[in-house]
């Protein structure tokens, strides 16, 4: 077996492990997001609804990286390999899966996937919109709608490109312009459908990033402004600074796929650092807007549960010195005076725990809102 094939075969099955490990945070992520959203319904904790509210587009989030990631094990060359998954299939039928690969990755996963980050982070400028059952339903609507462009733009790429460059002769466009699979031939001399990058859709992905990215900084400018919290300012900087730099990446690196034939080591590395991008940019998108939220609001309930059982402290204290001092009447009308500023002093002390437990509470809901 050539050198090269073990290398491309290598990058192949690590697509498959990444792709498995995001699959197994996304199941975790879906957990937790269940475990909490069920917590708050059933203990009543209402001063937590808002950070449970957006659960649903959370699901949504993961639910398009998941299937982001069966897309790129779909157009994996190895499963053409003979013997393989897709060995079986025609030559037409395994184009066919090609082209469903760039309808369903690039025109709909990828900008539903960057659509739903978007609209979560916008999310937390509203103070009492997410807190509505409608929301839900409403930002998946947006996001389906706002996705609808790149999915038609991306069909007419696959399906109307090949046909418009038949009729046109005199205006023929490169073959890499439009084609989402190349054949290819295997050591018994079967053609085999190779999954191709065409130049338009990468086009469109492209302009689709240069928006997503532009508006992405105004929106991050806007959440600066209103986070005091030093780790929160790091997450949005983290998110922000992995959406600029590696959506472009991916973007760059689908346009120069375009330069080598897809049977090629160079194409493969290519395809997979273009993987590699996207993967760690969902990764983090992950883990700023499902898993660390959920994480401080369960941290928010166990610090409210410690103010809790610090005033229940407090109040048993008052009781108890108030037995103390009313055993004695004599005593009391000994020492009225000083019992009387004890008694401020103990009312005092008491209310002063819990202004600072709310105040406590409340500063840490803002940080986390």
């Amino acid at each position: 077996m050539p050198l090269t094939r073990v290398v491309a075969d290598a990058l192949a099955v690590v697509t498959i492990c990444l792709v498995g490990a995001l699959v197994l945070l996304g199941l975790f992520c879906t957990i937790y997001s269940f475990y909490f959203h069920n917590r708050i319904r059933g203990q009543g904790l209402i001063r937590l609804n808002y950070f449970s509210a957006p659960w649903i587009i959370r699901i949504l989030l993961i639910f398009f990286s998941v299937w982001w990631g069966a897309g790129e094990i779909i157009r994996l060359n190895l499963l053409r390999r003979d013997g393989r998954v897709l060995d079986a299939l025609s030559l037409k039928w395994q184009e066919t899966v090609c082209k469903c690969y760039i309808v369903s990755n690039l025109g709909f996963a990828e900008p539903c996937l960057f659509l739903t980050l978007i609209f979560l982070l916008r999310a937390s400028l509203q103070r009492s919109g997410t807190l509505s059952q409608k929301w839900n339903a409403k930002t998946a609507g947006c996001v389906l709608l706002c996705g609808l462009p790149m999915f038609v733009l991306q069909l007419i790429v696959i399906l109307i490109g090949p046909e418009y460059d038949k009729e046109n002769r005199w205006h023929k466009l490169p073959p890499y312009f439009i084609k989402a699979a190349a054949a290819s031939k295997t050591k018994d001399n079967d053609n085999v459908a190779l999954c191709t990058y065409p130049l338009l859709s990468t086009i469109f992905l492209g302009l689709f990033a240069t928006i997503l990215t532009t508006y992405l900084f105004w929106l991050g400018r806007q959440i600066l402004h209103l986070v005091i919290n030093k780790g929160l300012q790091k997450r949005v900087y983290a998110l922000i600074f992995s959406v600029s730099s590696f959506l472009p990446l991916r973007v760059t690196l689908l346009g120069l796929s375009v330069l080598f034939e897809p049977e090629k080591l160079l194409f493969d590395t290519i395809a997979f650092l273009a993987f590699l991008s996207l993967l760690c940019c969902t990764g983090v998108g992950l883990c700023t807007l499902v898993y660390l939220p959920v994480a401080d609001s369960l941290a928010l309930r166990t610090l409210q549960r410690d103010i809790e059982a610090r005033r229940t402290s407090d109040l048993y204290n008052n009781d108890t010195i108030s037995l103390i001092a009313n055993q004695s009447p004599l005593e009391e009308s000994v020492i009225r005076s000083p019992r009387g500023n004890s008694d401020a002093s103990v009312s005092f002390s008491t209310t002063e725990n819990d202004a600072v437990a709310f105040v406590e509470l409340s500063r840490f809901a803002s940080i986390q809102h």
